[in-house]
C-alpha cells in the first residue's frame, strides 16, 4: 500500500467517525427537552460537520476518494441511543451518558492516530485540533451531567 493510501485510509476512518458523531448529535437534539442541551448538541453536530469537511479536503489533497457515510457501528450506537431514550422517556442524563461514551470512543481513535507519529505535520496539527475539541466537548458534557444529577 502506498503512503498516500495509508494516510487516506486513516483519515477516512476518522471521517466516518465524524459522520457518525454528527448524526448522533442531531438525533440527540430531537430527544432532549432542555433548550441549553439542544443548542449544545446542535453546536457539536456543526463542529463535527466541519471536522468532516476538513478531513475530506485532506483526503482529496492526497488524491484519494473520501468516504461519504458513517459506520455500521455508529448506526447501531445511534439505534441503541434511540431505543434507550424510548425506554427512559427522553432521560437527558441517559442521552448525555451515551454522548460521552460516543465521544470517548472518538477520542480514542484520535489518540491512536496522534501517537502513531507517521502522519505529515499538517495532518498531525489538524488531528490535534479535532482531538482537543472532542476532549473539551467531553468535559462540557460531563459538567452538564453534574448539573442534571
Amino acid at each position: 500500500m502506498k503512503y498516500t493510501e495509508e494516510i487516506s485510509n486513516k483519515l477516512n476512518e476518522l471521517l466516518e467517525k465524524n459522520y457518525d458523531a454528527e448524526k448522533g448529535y442531531i438525533d440527540a437534539t430531537q430527544n432532549v427537552e432542555s433548550n441549553n442541551l439542544k443548542m449544545f448538541f446542535k453546536r457539536r453536530a456543526t463542529e463535527r460537520s466541519e471536522f468532516a469537511k476538513e478531513l475530506r479536503t485532506e483526503i482529496l489533497q492526497y488524491g484519494q476518494i473520501p468516504t461519504d457515510s458513517g459506520t455500521l457501528k455508529g448506526t447501531l450506537h445511534r439505534n441503541w441511543m434511540n431505543l434507550k431514550t424510548t425506554f427512559t422517556s427522553n432521560d437527558e442524563k441517559a442521552i448525555l451518558n451515551e454522548a460521552i461514551r460516543g465521544e470517548e470512543a472518538s477520542l480514542e481513535e484520535y489518540n491512536t492516530l496522534i501517537t502513531a507519529r507517521n502522519l505529515p505535520p499538517t495532518i498531525d496539527g489538524l488531528i490535534a485540533k479535532h482531538r482537543n475539541a472532542i476532549q473539551a466537548a467531553i468535559n462540557t458534557e460531563k459538567a452538564q451531567l453534574e448539573l442534571i444529577a
